[in-house]
C-alpha cells in the first residue's frame, strides 16, 4: 500500500471522526479500518491517533501528517491537474462548518445548488456556534465572521456585514433611546452565551474614541434566535448581525440606536488551511461561495436592505 493512498485514507478517517464511520464510507468493516491504520502506525512507528470505541483524536505526530499529508496529496493533484490540462474533477467528502444561524439560513441553500453542480462530492455540514480547529478537526472550510485568529489559515471575505445595536419601537418608547453607548448600562441588554469567553462587554468605536461599555440585563442565551425573538418581544437592547435582523429592520419591527458607532468588523469569511495547492473540491467550494454572494461585497458600505 504506497504512502500518498494512506495519506488519502488518513485524512478520510479523520474527517469522519471515527473508525466505524470510515469504514461506512469506503464500504469495508471497521475491524479492516483500525487493522490498516495500526499498519500505518506500524510502519512510520509513532501513533497518529488516540481512539476510544466511540471517537478519535489527533496526537502531536498525527497534526503534523495530516496537515503535511494533505499538501502532499494536493500537490500530487496539483500536478495532476496541470498534466491533464485543469480537467481534475471536484469529488469526495467536503467537510464544512458554518454558525447555526447564517449556516440554516445562508449556507444551507447554497451548498444544496452546489451540490447540483459537483455531483461527485460529498457534502458534510456541521453547524456550531463554538469555533472549530479546521486542522485538528478534519474541516475543509469553515464559514466565520471577524476578523482571522489563527495564520495557519487562508480566508476569502464573501459578504460584507455589520453588528447592529438595536431594540424594539415598544421598548425605545418605554425606556428611552440611548445617545452614548454608556447609556446602555441604564438599559436591559439581552446577552448572548455564545462561547467560553467573557461576555457582556461590548466595544464601541467612533473615528478616534474607544468605549467599552459592560452591560446587564435579565435575559441571556447561547442561540442568537433566542435573543433577536426576545428583542422582538420588547424586552431589551441587543447587537446582532445586519444578516439576522434585516427583515425586521425593513419591516419596523426593529430599529438600531446609536448608529454614529461602530462595533467589531464582523464581514463574513470562508476559511481554509493555507496550502501551496488547495484541493479541486475546495477551491471549486471557494469559487461558488465568491460567486454567490457576490452582490453582498462592496466598498461603499451598502446595507444589505
Amino acid at each position: 500500500m504506497d504512502g500518498i493512498s494512506d495519506l488519502a485514507f488518513f485524512a478520510l478517517l479523520v474527517k469522519r471522526g471515527s473508525l466505524a464511520a470510515a469504514a461506512q464510507e469506503l464500504g469495508v468493516t471497521p475491524p479492516s479500518v483500525s487493522k490498516r491504520l495500526a499498519g500505518i502506525e506500524a510502519r512510520l512507528r509513532v501513533r497518529l491517533l488516540n481512539r476510544t470505541t466511540r471517537r478519535i483524536s489527533l496526537t502531536p505526530e498525527g497534526e503534523i501528517y495530516l496537515a503535511d499529508g494533505a499538501r502532499l496529496v494536493a500537490e500530487l493533484e496539483a500536478l495532476e491537474q496541470r498534466i491533464s490540462g485543469g480537467n481534475v474533477t471536484a469529488k469526495g467528502l467536503l467537510k464544512i462548518s458554518a454558525t447555526f444561524g447564517f449556516g440554516r439560513r445562508h449556507i444551507t441553500p447554497q451548498l444544496s445548488a452546489f451540490a447540483r453542480l459537483y455531483p461527485e462530492v460529498d457534502v458534510q455540514l456541521h453547524l456550531t456556534d463554538r469555533p472549530v480547529n479546521l486542522v485538528e478537526q478534519g474541516f475543509d472550510a469553515d464559514i466565520r465572521f471577524g476578523q482571522l485568529p489563527d495564520a495557519r489559515l487562508t480566508a476569502r471575505k464573501i459578504a460584507d456585514n455589520r453588528r447592529l445595536v438595536c431594540a424594539s419601537p415598544a421598548y425605545l418608547k418605554n425606556h428611552g433611546i440611548p445617545l452614548t453607548p454608556r447609556d446602555l448600562q441604564k438599559h436591559n441588554c439581552i446577552l448572548l452565551r455564545e462561547s467560553d469567553e467573557i461576555y457582556g462587554s461590548w466595544h464601541f468605536s467612533s473615528g478616534t474614541k474607544q468605549e467599552t461599555v459592560k452591560v446587564r440585563g435579565s435575559l441571556s442565551a447561547n442561540d442568537g434566535e433566542c435573543a433577536t425573538a426576545w428583542a422582538l418581544d420588547g424586552q431589551g437592547i441587543v447587537v446582532r448581525s445586519e444578516w439576522d435582523v434585516a427583515p425586521y429592520l425593513r419591516s419596523g419591527r426593529l430599529r438600531t440606536v446609536l448608529e454614529d458607532w461602530q462595533l467589531p468588523q464582523a464581514d463574513i469569511y470562508i476559511v481554509f488551511p493555507t496550502k501551496n495547492h488547495l484541493s479541486a473540491k475546495t477551491r471549486a467550494l471557494v469559487d461558488f461561495m465568491l460567486q454567490a454572494f457576490e452582490s453582498h461585497r462592496t466598498d461603499r458600505g451598502n446595507t444589505i436592505w
